[in-house]
């Protein structure tokens, strides 16, 4: 009995703040598999996980950490499973793993299928922590991007996480408008961010890679990338203008200078710190650092 032997499908991705997890595939791929500019399950077609290999991975994870507290679901995004797969899942977890926390990736599609009396009973059976892959706020890069929703599915999606009592982490993603945009995109993106109580708000940089559709908008000429110097420009204004008391995160391989803070007590310190690298850092420096990232 191996670690080695569990069921695991391609790439394994897990937020930064989910190091300390236990990992459990119960899907693979995506449900939508569409959006421009992700290029992390290439060639993966959704997939649900029988749950006899589910099974044969929590008898692993129970013989060596049987006291494990918090189990992260692999997949991009295992919360498009329904109420009743999702319930029954927590109970096998639990079969194993009883005092066992469980978090997940999710696409605001995923929660628009589950009512809010659902979702508290979710909340009982362990799942808080929903990581969603917000993105941006702003309507016109979501179609552009093909997400799939709205910044008003957004808004309402995750009241109803609110409501049942469901912590949630959402992502803001700095590049992605194109040149030219940034500012447009955080203006938007923070005045829809304001409006929500995410757990935390992990701010990431777009880099892309060739497997995603982007990326051939790019060599086409269809798409140009923003600056870093412009991208700094653009986190600057989305920072200053959130009014969320959260935290906020930027420690992923794709941010070039890591910080984190929790808002609004450290906003003035991550805005000096970045007008600082915006006047000390090159564009030449920065965007060297952006062609070395060789994988998410």
């Amino acid at each position: 009995m191996d670690f080695e032997e569990m069921h695991f499908t391609g790439p394994i991705w897990r937020p930064p703040y989910e190091a300390s997890s236990v990992l459990l595939q119960v899907t693979a791929g995506c449900t939508h598999h569409k959006c421009k500019f992700c290029s992390l399950y290439p060639g993966i077609k959704f997939r649900v996980s029988p749950i006899s290999e589910v099974e044969s991975d929590l008898k692993i994870i129970q013989h060596y950490q049987p006291r494990a507290r918090r189990i992260f679901l692999t997949g991009s995004n295992p919360f498009a499973l329904s109420f009743d797969k999702l319930k029954n899942l927590a109970m096998t977890i639990h079969d194993y793993l009883p005092r066992c926390q469980i978090g997940t990736f999710s696409r605001i599609s995923d929660i628009k299928n589950k009512t809010v009396e659902q979702l508290k009973e979710l909340r009982s059976y362990g799942f808080n922590g929903i990581s969603i892959g917000t993105e941006t706020g702003d309507d016109i890069i979501l179609a552009e991007m093909n997400k799939g929703n709205t910044a008003q599915d957004t808004l309402e999606q995750c009241k109803k996480l609110e409501e049942a009592g469901i912590e949630y982490y959402i992502v803001y993603l700095t590049g992605l408008a194109g040149i030219g945009n940034g500012q447009r995109n955080a203006l938007a993106s923070a005045k829809l961010f304001s409006k929500l109580k995410p757990f935390i708000i992990s701010v990431v940089s777009l880099t892309l890679f060739p497997e995603s559709e982007l990326y051939e908008d790019m060599v086409k000429g269809n798409y140009i990338v923003s600056p870093e110097h412009e991208r700094l420009e653009e986190l600057i204004t989305f920072i200053g203008n959130l009014e969320n008391k959260t935290t906020l995160l930027a420690n992923t391989v794709s941010n070039p200078i890591p910080m984190n803070g929790y808002l609004p007590k450290d906003k003035n310190r991550i805005l000096a710190e970045l007008r600082k690298i915006k006047e000390n850092v090159s564009e030449t420096d920065l965007n060297t650092y952006r062609q070395s990232i060789r994988s998410l």
